[in-house]
C-alpha cells in the first residue's frame, strides 16, 4: 500500500467532474441554470460542433464581483446558500458550487462579467497544474458570458467517449429544450455553427407561453393538450397535459418540473401513469409539461449529483394531489371541448396500427372477419350482451322520436358538439352531422365506456364489499409486513378486506372484496402490502376492480351489426357528452372523430 496523500487540484477537480460533466449537454445544464439564478431576463447560447468545441452562454442577470471571480471557479464555493437551514429549503437550481470548478479542470473556460454601476468588466481564467485563478479587465457589459472551449482537451480517455456532432447536438438541444420550458419571463436563442435553430421570446403572457410549448414540443402537442391549474392545501399544479389519443410510442415529451427544476421521480411518474391508466392504449406514452410549486421545505433536490432527482417528505400526500389533479382534468374533458383525436403533429402517429393480436378488438361485420359472440352470462349479476344491445332503445331519451334536423346556419349554436345522426355505416359506426362537419363514431367502443363509466359510478356509491371465506388463508410474512397490517387494518378494510395478526410473521386473511372472491387472495395482499411499505397507498384493488368492470361492460355494450334507429344513436350521441372519459374506450382506442368540412373539401379537391 501506497501513503496517503492529498490530491492535486487539477486531479481532485476531474474526478469531481465525473460527476458533473458527461457530456457538452451536462455543461450547458449548468451553465444555463446559473443563469436563470441570476435573474436573467435573456440568455444566449452559441455552440460549435455538438458543443465540444464551443459552448458559450451569455446573460443579463446580475454579474458577479470582481473579487468573487476567483471563488466562481473554486470548488465549493457558492453564492447560494450558506448553513444548513438553507440546504433544508433550497430555492434555487444550482448550489452544490462545483460545476465551474470541474468543467474548467476539463476544458479552456473563460468567465467573464460586471456588475451593475461598474464601467468596465473583468474576466478570470484558471492556469497551471494548481489551477491557479487570473483575473484581468475586460469589455462587458451587466451581467456574465462562460465560454468553454474544447470539453476533455486534457482528458483525451473521455473525450473517446463522446459521440457524433450530430447525437451530442442532440442531447444539448434537450437540455436547452428542458430548461426554455422551466422559466417563460427569460427569453432564449440558440445556435450551432452559426445558425439559429431556436429564437424564444419572454413569454409574459398565455399566448407567447403556448407559442413556446408549440415551438419546443411540436404544434400538435398544443392543439391536443389540456390545461390544467390546480391549487390546494398550498400545492399548486399547472401546465398542459396531452389528450390521451395524442399518446407517444415512447416517453419522449414529458416534462416535470418541481419548483422551476425538471425532474424525474418515480412518485410523480406513478401518479401520472394511474391517471392516464383507464384512457391510454397499452404500450403508449403520455405527453405532458407539467410545473408543481410546493414549499421548498417539503422536497429534497439534494439527493443526485446531477439534480434530476427529488425526494418528497409527503409522498402520499403529493402522489395523490396529482392523480386526482390530473384525472379529473382528463375526466372533464367532454366532445366540442377539445379538438379531433386525429389532429396530430407531423410524423407522429395518433394510434399505432391494428396487429393481427387486436382482431378481437375490431367491431367489424363477420364476412371473413371476427366480431364478438354473445357472452353467455358473466357471474356478477350484470345482464346478458344481446340483451343489453337490444334493450339500447330504453336510453333513448323522451321527446327524441325522430331525426332532428340540422339548425339553419342563423342557429348554428343550437347544434350538439356531435351533432346528430344522419346514419349507421355496417352496423358499425354512426355518422353524424355536426357544426364542424362530419363525426364519425365506433357505437360499440362509445357504448363500452358509457357502460363502464355507469358500473365504476354503481360500485363507488355502493363501496367495496366484502365477503367472508369458507377457509381462511394464512400467510407466512416479514415481521415488518405483519406489524403494518396490525398497525392499520383500516387500510385493508376500506379495500374490503379483513386481515388479522396470527403470529409474530403470521397473517390471516377472513374476508374478501366480493367481486374478487374467485382471485387469488394470497397473491394480492402480497402485493397490496408491498404497495403500501413501498409508496404508501395501493390501487391494486382498484386497479382488479376496473378490469373486471371493464369486461363486464365490454360484454354488456351494443355489438357490430346491431342495427340501431336514429334516435337511438342520437342517444348515444348525447350519453357521449355527457360522459366522463367519452373520448376513448375502456382499452384506450379513440370512439369518436371528426372530419372538417375543409378536411372534406380536400379528399375531392374541392377549390384547388
Amino acid at each position: 500500500m501506497t501513503k496517503i496523500q492529498l490530491l492535486d487540484s487539477r486531479l481532485a477537480n476531474q474526478i469531481a467532474a465525473g460527476e458533473v460533466v458527461e457530456r457538452p449537454a451536462s455543461v450547458l445544464k449548468e451553465l444555463l441554470e446559473n443563469a436563470l439564478d441570476a435573474g436573467s431576463e435573456s440568455i444566449s447560447v452559441d455552440v460549435e460542433q455538438g458543443g465540444v468545441k464551443l459552448v458559450r452562454v451569455r446573460d443579463n442577470g446580475s454579474g458577479i464581483d470582481r473579487d468573487d471571480l476567483p471563488l466562481a471557479l473554486s470548488r465549493h464555493a457558492t453564492s447560494k446558500i450558506r448553513g444548513l437551514d438553507d440546504l433544508e429549503a433550497i430555492g434555487t437550481l444550482g448550489f452544490r458550487g462545483e460545476a465551474l470548478a470541474a468543467i474548467s479542470s476539463v476544458s479552456r473556460l473563460t468567465l467573464a462579467s460586471n456588475v451593475e454601476g461598474e464601467a468596465e468588466g473583468w474576466q478570470v481564467q484558471v492556469e497551471g497544474r494548481d489551477m491557479a485563478p487570473s483575473v484581468t479587465p475586460a469589455g462587458h457589459p451587466r451581467g456574465t458570458t462562460v465560454t468553454m472551449r474544447d470539453l476533455f482537451f486534457n482528458t483525451p480517455a473521455r473525450r473517446r467517449f463522446l459521440r457524433t456532432e450530430k447525437t451530442e447536438f442532440n442531447h444539448l438541444e434537450e437540455v436547452f429544450r428542458r430548461i426554455a420550458l422551466s422559466e417563460f419571463n427569460t427569453a432564449f436563442r440558440l445556435t450551432h455553427n452559426q445558425k439559429v435553430i431556436h429564437q424564444l421570446p419572454a413569454g409574459l403572457d398565455d399566448t407567447l407561453r403556448a407559442a413556446r410549448v408549440a415551438k419546443l414540443c411540436g404544434k400538435g402537442f398544443m392543439e391536443q393538450a389540456i390545461p390544467v391549474d390546480v391549487e390546494r392545501d398550498g400545492i399548486r399544479l399547472h401546465g398542459w397535459m396531452g389528450l390521451p389519443t395524442f399518446s407517444r410510442s415512447q416517453a419522449d415529451l414529458q416534462y416535470f418540473y418541481v419548483n422551476g427544476r425538471v425532474i424525474r421521480d418515480k412518485v410523480v411518474s406513478h401518479a401520472v401513469r394511474q391517471a392516464y391508466a383507464d384512457v391510454l392504449y397499452h404500450g403508449r406514452h403520455p405527453a405532458y409539461v407539467l410545473f408543481l410549486e410546493l414549499d421548498p421545505a417539503q422536497v429534497d433536490v439534494n439527493v443526485h449529483p446531477t439534480k434530476h432527482e427529488v425526494r418528497f417528505r409527503e409522498q402520499r400526500m403529493v402522489h395523490g394531489f396529482l392523480y386526482s389533479s390530473l384525472h379529473r382534468a382528463i375526466a372533464e374533458v367532454r366532445p366540442g371541448q377539445s379538438l379531433a383525436a386525429n389532429v396530430v403533429d407531423e410524423g407522429e402517429s395518433v394510434m399505432p396500427a391494428m396487429e393481427p393480436s387486436q382482431a378481437s378488438m375490431s367491431l367489424s361485420a363477420p364476412a371473413g372477419r371476427p366480431s364478438y359472440a354473445s357472452p353467455s352470462g358473466n357471474g356478477f349479476g350484470y345482464g346478458q350482451g344481446q340483451r343489453q344491445a337490444d334493450a339500447y332503445g330504453a336510453l333513448v331519451r323522451s321527446g327524441v322520436a325522430e331525426a332532428p334536423a340540422m339548425p339553419a346556419a342563423s342557429d348554428q349554436e343550437a347544434v350538439p358538439p356531435l351533432g346528430y345522426a344522419v346514419a349507421q355505416l355496417h352496423g358499425i359506426f354512426i355518422l353524424a352531422e355536426n357544426q364542424q362537419g362530419l363525426v364519425v363514431v365506433d357505437m360499440h367502443a362509445a357504448h363500452e365506456r358509457i357502460t363502464y363509466e355507469r358500473l365504476k359510478q354503481s360500485w363507488s356509491e355502493d363501496k367495496v364489499r366484502s365477503q367472508p371465506l369458507l377457509v381462511p388463508v394464512s400467510l407466512a410474512v416479514s415481521s415488518r409486513e405483519a406489524d403494518f397490517a396490525e398497525q392499520q387494518p383500516e387500510v385493508f378494510s376500506r379495500l374490503g378486506f379483513m386481515v388479522e395478526r396470527a403470529g409474530p410473521e403470521t397473517l390471516v386473511v377472513r374476508e374478501v372484496p366480493a367481486m374478487l372472491r374467485d382471485s387469488d387472495s394470497e397473491a394480492m395482499v402480497r402485493d397490496v402490502l408491498s404497495d403500501l411499505l413501498a409508496q404508501g397507498s395501493s390501487e391494486r384493488i382498484e386497479q382488479k376492480l376496473d378490469e373486471l368492470l371493464s369486461t363486464m361492460a365490454c360484454h354488456g355494450s351494443v355489438r357490430a351489426n346491431r342495427r340501431l334507429t336514429i334516435p337511438e344513436m342520437n342517444a348515444l350521441l348525447r350519453d357521449m357528452e355527457a360522459t366522463e372519459r367519452s373520448g376513448q374506450c375502456n382499452h384506450g382506442r379513440p370512439t369518436w372523430t371528426q372530419m372538417s368540412l375543409k378536411d372534406l373539401d380536400r379528399l375531392f379537391m374541392r377549390g384547388q
